[in-house]
């Protein structure tokens, strides 16, 4: 199937994550090995847009765009898949000063602001706007604020946008403050691990993958007020 009218071509934002990967970004915020610090590397964008081509995802909600390397990999996940009428919606309020619209604009060159849109507000604020809005995803990924208490409300409103069964992927999960967020949802709302997700991507020298995705229960959990497991 080739490209939908006025969507960029998969060879296109193909061909822009090259260059990322092999380039750099064309400005940084400050030392040389910033955006390699910072970006998803390129083998784990590949797994992320190859998990999102599986699951059929036509729309996605991102938190964090930095360098905008992730955004490019759900990019051509989302014009490879064929689904009618895509919808990547990006959060990110530093985007146009600590990141100088780096990565937006990187967005842009891609063609994937066809299809694209840039919150540039907290997350805190912009999700629930969208709950509001009756917005709904087939899947996120979070890259945002690494605090505790900021990645749990990230997840408090994304298990509502994001529809039943659908996934949420968590970069940089091994962080301790990730993934203790993340056990919250685990131990207490039903959602798993998506089994053999993500494979390829960078683990570290204990083994651990950089990158977690979880499968949201079909249908919802709502625990009593008086089921709650510790997950600490």
């Amino acid at each position: 199937m080739g490209p939908q009218r006025g969507m960029p071509s998969v060879e296109r934002v193909a061909a822009c994550r090259r260059r990322l990967a092999q380039d750099g970004p064309q400005w940084t915020r400050g030392p040389a090995d910033d955006a390699e610090r910072v970006s998803v590397p390129a083998r784990d964008g590949d797994a992320l847009r190859d998990l999102l081509i599986a699951e059929g995802a036509g729309s996605v909600v991102e938190i964090g765009l930095a360098y905008g390397s992730s955004a490019l990999a759900i990019g051509e996940a989302l014009v490879s898949g064929g689904v009618p009428g895509p919808a990547h919606v990006i959060v990110d309020p530093y985007q146009g000063t600590v990141w100088a619209d780096v990565g937006w604009r990187l967005l842009r060159s891609a063609g994937l602001d066809a299809f694209a849109m840039l919150l540039r507000e907290p997350s805190s604020q912009a999700l629930p706007r969208l709950v509001a809005a009756g917005r709904t995803a087939d899947a996120a990924f979070v890259d945002g604020s690494h605090r505790f208490h900021e990645v749990f409300v990230d997840l408090y409103f994304l298990r509502t946008i994001v529809r039943p069964g659908g996934v949420v992927v968590l970069d940089d999960h091994r962080w301790p403050a990730v993934a203790t967020a993340a056990r919250y949802y685990e131990t207490n709302l039903g959602w798993r691990v998506v089994p053999d997700a993500l494979a390829g991507g960078t683990v570290d020298a204990a083994g651990r993958p950089r990158m977690r995705a979880l499968r949201l229960p079909d249908p919802p959990v709502e625990p009593a007020f008086d089921a709650f497991r510790p997950f600490g």
